[in-house]
């Protein structure tokens, strides 16, 4: 089995496990981007070199306004329509917040962290091909909570008990990926992710780092997070200075 398919299978999975948990106020609606938005998730994971990557991003779980509009982590909408050239049909979730529409790829709004984030990735690697021949992107938790208000409420923010069982199934995900594409490294995109990348790491000779997480809620990430998460892979060792692909 290659590396992509063993992914795909893998993120099926993760989204039945998921699907069928509760959770409860101030958690007014759930959106489960692997269901509606699977082709488009599909579409990118079949990007993945079939030989598996040496670097795993991972983030905490999709925005509103990024994977929740197009199944990509991370996925702010010009970066995925036009530069990641993903066109599979986005459908609406069963139940959806009035403020948190789901519009695809026609949708206007930008997520912050996403355009920060592949933009990072586009100025560096400069193809898409280049990009995945060694790297891939991921979200440690597949679903979106929203608030009566529309505001976004973070996997961290559930209580003990809800957390529970997503976590379970959020972690057998992780290894499952970890196993299907074998990374030399594992990145987390801020704290929270990169706690799980230890918790579930095992005895796999896998090295973890972090870089800044780009959300503009964080004050260090609004001064300069490009030239800040470079930093952080070189002096990590994972990346060389000079952005030639030749050396990644």
């Amino acid at each position: 089995m290659t590396a992509i398919s063993a992914a795909i299978r893998a993120a099926k999975r993760l989204s039945k496990t998921v699907q069928p948990l509760t959770f409860d106020a101030p958690v007014a609606v759930v959106y489960n981007p692997l269901q509606y938005a699977w082709d488009a998730h599909e579409q990118y994971l079949r990007m993945l070199n079939p030989a598996g990557c040496r670097v795993l991003f991972l983030g905490m779980n999709p925005g509103p306004w990024g994977m929740a509009q197009t199944g990509v982590p991370f996925g702010q909408v010009a970066a995925v329509r036009d530069w990641l050239r993903i066109d599979a049909e986005i459908h609406k979730p069963k139940i959806e917040h009035p403020k948190r529409p789901v519009e695809g790829l026609a949708c206007s709004r930008s997520e912050v962290s996403g355009e920060r984030l592949w933009g990072w990735v586009r100025d560096r690697f400069g193809t898409p091909k280049k990009f995945f021949r060694q790297h891939l992107i991921a979200n440690y938790c597949p679903l979106v909570f929203m608030e009566s208000s529309g505001r976004n409420r973070t996997p961290d923010k559930l209580p003990a008990a809800e957390r529970k069982a997503l976590d379970a199934a959020c972690d057998a995900h992780l290894v499952a990926l970890l196993d299907a594409v074998q990374p030399e490294w594992a990145v987390g995109v801020g704290a929270y992710a990169e706690k799980c990348l230890l918790r579930v790491r095992g005895e796999r000779p896998l090295q973890v780092a972090r870089i800044l997480h780009p959300s503009p809620a964080s004050p260090a990430a609004n001064r300069g997070w490009a030239e800040q998460a470079t930093a952080q892979m070189i002096a990590a060792g994972i990346w060389k200075e000079a952005a030639s692909s030749k050396r990644l």
